[in-house]
């Protein structure tokens, strides 16, 4: 059950994170300041379920680890102390930033280097979330082997 839990949220984190770059890069690029002030205010609310997510994925994969060290759980580890640091010091104060000033209607250069800087960490962020799920999948295909030997032969 752990293990669905971990792969359920950092799956939601993944999409999230996914939509959020989508939908900035489309208000950006093809629509006007209106647009982007409703996609920074979506963003901002969808931060009460990425943040949630996030914790829930490394609390869980922290715990189905426990004390084992494999080259890929100690991967695993590194990154999610990666993309903690990333969401806290560097996502979520854009996130706030590029909100209010959406919000006052400046638009301005500093906006566009915040815009820059948050369109490039989110994509380390998700580059980083695919690389956990990618070695998730790799420490658990035994089990999913197994599980799939039982229903063949039951």
């Amino acid at each position: 059950m752990r293990t669905i839990i971990h792969a359920s949220a950092g799956t939601v984190a993944m999409f999230l994170i996914a939509g959020f770059l989508t939908a900035t890069m489309i208000s950006e690029l093809l629509l006007n300041e209106a647009a982007v002030l409703v996609v920074k205010k979506a963003i901002l609310s969808g931060l009460c379920l990425l943040i949630p997510a996030l914790a829930i994925t490394g609390g869980s994969g922290f715990s189905l680890a426990g004390s084992r060290h494999s080259p890929a759980i100690e991967r695993k580890r590194r990154r999610m102390k990666i993309i903690a640091a990333n969401g806290l010091l560097i996502l979520l104060p854009l996130a706030i930033l590029l909100y209010l000033r959406a919000a006052t209607g400046r638009f301005d250069g500093l906006f566009y280097a915040m815009q820059v800087l948050e369109v490039l960490a989110g994509f380390v962020q998700l580059s980083l979330l695919t690389l956990n799920f990618r070695d998730g999948r790799k420490l658990t295909r035994g089990k999913r082997l197994a599980a799939a030997k039982t229903l063949n032969t039951t």
